[in-house]
């Protein structure tokens, strides 16, 4: 009993600082973006492939759902609700290490995009992949994107179906 209650207040320590620092990297990097990037022309990173632009992004991923903050706003916090029960519930061994860390990730992602969306009505992208005219997108892009991938990976070749059998159980057991 004590030595699950340690194991749950560490994972909030973990879930709780991860998600923070991360989020702070994020914030900062619009931060440098809104005040050196803003009303300013590109700068070439890699002349030709990558560079820095600003955008004040209103939609979603490739500017979907333009001016949808609502929507945003009630996907997120679902979203983070869900992430963190996941986190919770799963159990608190080695096995389920990356799927904790991909959580956190994925979690700061959200957060570091739900911030701006709160303050400014918009989401501050400033990374533009011209080589291939990707989409402009920021650090918190990032997290989801790769947090998702990582995520395909484990679920497609890591996880096998017994691993998934901790959803089932009561929530007694994770008390």
């Amino acid at each position: 009993m004590n030595k699950m209650k340690n194991k749950n207040a560490l994972s909030i320590l973990w879930l709780i600082t991860g998600v923070i620092l991360l989020t702070m990297l994020d914030q900062w990097t619009k931060y440098l973006a809104v005040t050196f990037l803003k009303n300013q022309h590109s700068i070439p990173l890699i002349p030709g492939v990558l560079e820095l632009q600003y955008l004040e992004n209103t939609g979603a991923a490739f500017g979907m759902l333009k001016d949808m903050q609502w929507l945003f706003y009630i996907l997120t916090v679902a979203m983070a609700v869900v992430i963190v029960w996941l986190y919770f519930k799963m159990p608190h061994t080695g096995r389920y290490l990356p799927a904790r860390i991909i959580s956190i990730v994925l979690l700061a992602g959200a957060l570091g995009n739900f911030i701006d969306r709160i303050r400014f009505q918009y989401v501050v992208d400033f990374i533009y992949f011209s080589l291939i005219n990707f989409p402009i997108f920021n650090v918190a892009d990032i997290y989801v994107t790769v947090s998702v991938a990582v995520i395909l990976v484990l679920v497609l070749f890591f996880y096998k179906d017994e691993d998934y059998d901790f959803l089932k159980k009561k929530a007694e057991n994770y008390r």
